[in-house]
């Protein structure tokens, strides 16, 4: 009984907090806007104003924030899991770098500018790239331990940005297309970015829900999961395809944001235990408040403009980064 009740408090908790970080970003940016305007906003007991109009817009790139956040939060969670790996994330499995490639192909040699038509492409090259990835770590002795597979993606990120640049360089509109995507933004995202990628994103959060007593039984070992009648191999296959689900989509309409995925994930194990019941939420609670965070970082470092929040998160998540390799436990290379 003590348990459940901690477990409600912690998820009331968070989503508090989620609450408190989105008020955040309806609030803050080249124009500051009050919280008691934007609460009479919200409300509707100011509508028509400048600040009501500087509010709404603000409403669409708060609530992708909160999906995307929480997406690539539990989209590290499922590839921590599926691999047992600590520093498994889209960013350095070469996910995020495997989906840029397949779009800028798109716009260079299908003409595609819209990231409406962008999804399927970076659900694609994400899921191509992350199978080549974990294939490549896998190869000789010890099999895909944790300095292997990022080695492995670091590689295979760089040879795919080399292509990348290939394509684009010798296109000046599609380098122009390409690259206020290619860093990582939620600034100019709508109300139709969130209901393309909604579905996507639903699938990804059914399967790593319904996943989850597959995942934490996989956590104890493969044999001990095999022994409780678990299909380690069509869990690991279905958490891949959520991960990359999560991923890609959040890819497609924001560009490749990097470390939410590997931050989140270890932070919330340190704050409440390696159970995943508590995990999965927690990690989209935990992505979607650092996600708005960074977003609101970005907008008031840079203003009067902004610093996209994919250089904010990267500044945040690198030195985690090293901190993680640091500490894993590797046998062999």
């Amino acid at each position: 009984m003590n348990k459940k009740i901690n477990v409600i408090l912690i998820l009331a908790g968070g989503i508090a907090v989620v609450l408190v970080c989105a008020l955040l970003s309806l609030s803050f940016g080249s124009r500051i806007v009050p919280f008691d305007q934007v609460f009479d906003v919200l409300t509707g007991r100011d509508q028509g104003s400048f600040v009501s109009e500087v509010v709404k817009a603000r409403i669409p790139r708060t609530v992708f924030g909160m999906l995307a956040g929480g997406a690539l939060g539990l989209s590290g969670v499922l590839m921590q899991s599926v691999t047992r790996n600590p520093i498994a994330d889209p960013s350095i499995l070469g996910v995020n770098t495997g989906a840029a490639l397949f779009v800028v192909c798109g716009i260079a040699f299908f003409n595609i500018n819209l990231p409406q038509q962008y999804i399927w492409l970076a659900l694609i090259g994400g899921g191509v790239t992350s199978i080549f990835v974990y294939a490549l770590a896998s190869l000789g002795n010890g099999g895909a331990t944790t300095i292997k597979l990022a080695l492995s993606g670091a590689a295979v990120s760089i040879v795919l940005s080399s292509m990348v640049s290939t394509v684009m360089l010798p296109k000046s509109r599609v380098m122009e297309e390409y690259r206020f995507w290619q860093i990582g933004s939620i600034g100019g995202t709508g109300w139709t970015d969130i209901l393309t990628s909604a579905p996507y994103l639903g699938i990804g959060f059914l399967i790593a829900l319904v996943l989850i007593p597959s995942l934490n039984c996989m956590a104890l070992g493969d044999e001990m999961a095999a022994n409780l009648g678990v299909n380690t191999k069509l869990v690991r296959g279905l958490g891949a395809l959520a991960g990359v689900l999560l991923c890609g989509a959040t890819t497609a309409f924001a560009g490749p944001i990097g470390f939410i995925g590997l931050v989140v994930p270890h932070f919330m194990r340190l704050l409440i235990g390696p159970d995943l019941k508590k995990i999965v939420p927690m990690s989209l609670i935990g992505g979607a408040c650092l996600l708005l965070l960074s977003d609101v970082i970005g907008r008031l470092a840079g203003s009067p403009g902004e610093l996209e929040v994919g250089i904010v998160t990267a500044f945040v998540g690198a030195p985690c980064f090293l901190l993680v390799v640091r500490k894993a436990k590797v046998s062999v290379l």
